[in-house]
């Protein structure tokens, strides 16, 4: 394993462990996260952004962003992020840098297969020829 790989092993056991709610945008990234272990994950239904953020607050102050890593799902990250910090949020933002700054996945319904990818890649490395 890998260093990016450990550190993403590791992000993942803190949000199965974490309290915060996490944010994704729809179904296919709620159930990738919950194939890993990952509870507290809300999706973002239709309607005004403004809206979802106020159901948000009303029952959690702790909040991880999880949008996409696209040019969308970067700008209803903003926008979801400015929205919920003006209601008094907690947002971290540790994990989803890490996910932009250490990784290739651009969608948060990949990451199970992104991370069986990279599995598969270490272990060739170390198979006898």
């Amino acid at each position: 394993m890998n260093r990016y790989s450990e550190e993403l092993n590791e992000f993942i056991e803190k949000l199965k462990e974490s309290n915060k709610a996490i944010v994704v945008e729809g179904e296919k990234d709620k159930k990738a996260l919950e194939n890993l272990g990952i509870k507290k994950i809300i999706t973002l239904n239709k309607g005004p952004l403004f809206k979802i953020a106020e159901n948000i607050s009303k029952e959690h102050k702790d909040i991880i962003i999880l949008t996409d890593l696209d040019k969308k799902g970067k700008q209803l990250y903003g926008k979801l992020n400015s929205s919920l910090q003006r209601l008094g949020l907690r947002v971290d933002n540790s994990f989803r840098n890490f996910l932009l700054k250490k990784t290739k996945l651009r969608q948060i319904e990949g990451v199970t297969n992104y991370l069986e990818k990279i599995e598969n890649q270490l272990s060739g490395l170390f198979v006898d020829n």
